[in-house]
């Protein structure tokens, strides 16, 4: 009984090569078949699983290079298959609607080498690097902090003392209640960002 092929399988610079003492398919060549290539067209072979052809490095190339993908096909095949995104349409198996099993989870995932969450961690942490925890336990950025201190409020300001103070800059800086005076408008400009700023920050909320 002949040894498999493959469990002995050795491989060098031509990519499929099967190092084997068969002769080529081809009637009359003398070199070994070592590349496999479907059965003639019309082969009959009796045998369970798929017939190939054991051809010569020389042969294996000529079969390669008249080879034919649409082969067969009608002219609405060929089309359809030529198409930039033939195949895009068709959902993957395992994540259509009607798939046997459902969707793979994330928490099935498995990052032994924390690629990904070694990454998520350093955002978190830069992100709390680059912010201060109020007495609430909620998180001020370093935009909101700038913002702060333009309004001249402590880091613990709550939403009620963040109204009174720009209800009392406005007055202080808006040329209407400076008899005209248009000298503190980027003091009201700066208030004015500020304020839209903190209004909408997650520690005023």
């Amino acid at each position: 009984m002949a040894s498999d092929p493959f469990s002995t399988r050795r491989f060098n610079r031509f990519h499929g090569r099967v190092e084997s003492d068969r002769p080529c398919a081809v009637p009359g060549c003398e070199e070994p078949g070592e590349f496999r290539a479907p059965p003639l067209e019309g082969s009959t072979a009796n045998r369970e699983g798929p017939n190939w052809r054991w051809l010569c490095l020389d042969h294996v190339r000529e079969f390669n290079q008249g080879y034919n993908f649409f082969t067969g096909m009608s002219p609405e095949e060929i089309a359809a298959a030529q198409r930039p995104y033939a195949g895009w349409e068709r959902e993957t198996r395992a994540f259509s609607s009607n798939a046997a099993s459902p969707p793979p989870k994330w928490s099935d995932f498995q990052d032994p080498l924390d690629a990904i969450g070694a990454k998520f961690k350093e955002r978190v942490a830069k992100a709390r690097a680059d912010s201060q925890m109020r007495q609430d336990g909620k998180y001020l950025s370093r935009d909101d902090r700038r913002a702060l201190d333009v309004m001249g409020l402590p880091i613990d300001a709550d939403r009620k003392a963040l109204r009174q103070r720009y209800t009392e800059l406005l007055r202080r800086f808006h040329p209407d209640h400076n008899g005209g005076d248009r000298g503190h408008e980027a003091s009201l400009q700066g208030v004015i960002e500020a304020y839209q700023l903190l209004r909408k920050a997650e520690a005023f909320a």
